[in-house]
């Protein structure tokens, strides 16, 4: 923990989570830096402090709920790292006229990206033959033919939004069938959608999974959605790890009930069930769908531009949907 002493006209931010130094360095003179990385780094600030602090740069998934938010009585705007934010108690920030941004857009290409090529390395089973060549038997022994291919797939995408319809461009230019379920169809998407995802789970022969974290999704993806995609189907999760049933999930493929998956995020990150980490029809990684150095400084940038913007008297620039304040 970190933070410095100001002027009586200073702006007090708290800079709640991992260090970034995009964020870290991206304030002007006017404004006082208090630095907690963990949740137990808050205890240490004085109610003189919390009294003072305006915003909050929430830099990583760090609970940030009603308990915590509670103790800064002057706070009027949480800027967050992430398109996701359910790990800030948006109700309550709503309840209270405070704020809440996120970093949509700057990172959509990049999880596409991410989604695209698990799909393919989760089919392809490239990280088995990675470490069949390294392992030196392609020498006396060919590496199988895999069971997987984009070539003979309709794929499922669930949720498009943003990142959702970046996906779906990416497999029109694969020339693999696309189809989409949500609640509600979404403007301007021309591909067939599936308001009941049972339905299309029995249709498809992958699911892509980019919906938001939360109660509404929790375990969307369960044992009924598992069955329905069936022997040859493919999950691939991108989304939260908390809309997948992961017991359920363990279970169908040590079963067979589908042939695979790939994913990159988990229920309890960064710890990863031992029974997913042994079985070989799964490809993890470790939360890196926007982890690249350009995209992660431009979310870092969005944090401080949304924070600039509210104290220098303008609209946030990328407000949450339930956020109490459109525009000033």
């Amino acid at each position: 923990m970190a933070g410095e002493t100001g002027s009586a006209d200073a702006i007090d931010l708290l800079i709640y989570g991992p260090n970034k130094p995009v964020v870290n360095e991206g304030f002007p003179q006017r404004y006082v830096l208090h630095r907690c990385e963990q949740p137990a780094d808050l205890d240490r600030l004085g109610d003189d402090v919390r009294a003072r602090i305006r915003g909050v740069a929430v830099t990583g998934l760090v609970p940030t709920q009603a308990a915590m938010l509670a103790r800064y009585p002057t706070l009027e705007i949480i800027a967050s790292f992430g398109v996701g934010y359910d790990h800030i108690d948006s109700g309550w920030a709503a309840q209270h006229g405070v704020v809440v941004t996120n970093t949509p857009d700057v990172l959509t290409e990049e999880v596409a990206d991410t989604a695209l090529g698990l799909l393919i390395a989760t089919l392809r089973e490239f990280v088995r033959a990675d470490a069949h060549v390294r392992s030196g038997l392609w020498a006396t022994q060919p590496y199988p033919l895999s069971k997987g291919s984009l070539r003979d797939r309709t794929v499922g995408i669930v949720g498009m939004g943003r990142i959702g319809q970046a996906i779906a461009r990416r497999l029109d230019a694969s020339l693999v069938p696309v189809v989409y379920h949500s609640r509600k169809p979404a403007p301007g998407v021309n591909y067939k959608h599936y308001p009941d995802l049972i339905a299309m789970a029995k249709e498809v022969d992958a699911l892509i999974v980019i919906i938001p974290g939360g109660a509404s999704t929790s375990k969307l993806i369960n044992a009924e959605v598992l069955a329905a995609l069936g022997p040859r189907g493919v999950l691939i999760n991108v989304a939260r790890g908390s809309v997948v049933d992961e017991p359920a999930l363990i279970a169908a493929l040590q079963s067979g009930t589908i042939l695979a998956a790939g994913l990159d995020v988990f229920v309890d990150e960064p710890n990863v069930p031992e029974e997913l980490r042994a079985l070989p029809n799964v490809i993890l990684l470790p939360h890196i769908g926007s982890a690249s150095v350009v995209t992660r400084n431009a979310m870092d940038q969005l944090v401080v531009d949304n924070l600039q913007a509210w104290f220098d008297g303008k609209p946030p620039l990328t407000p949450i949907p339930e956020t109490p304040v459109k525009g000033r």
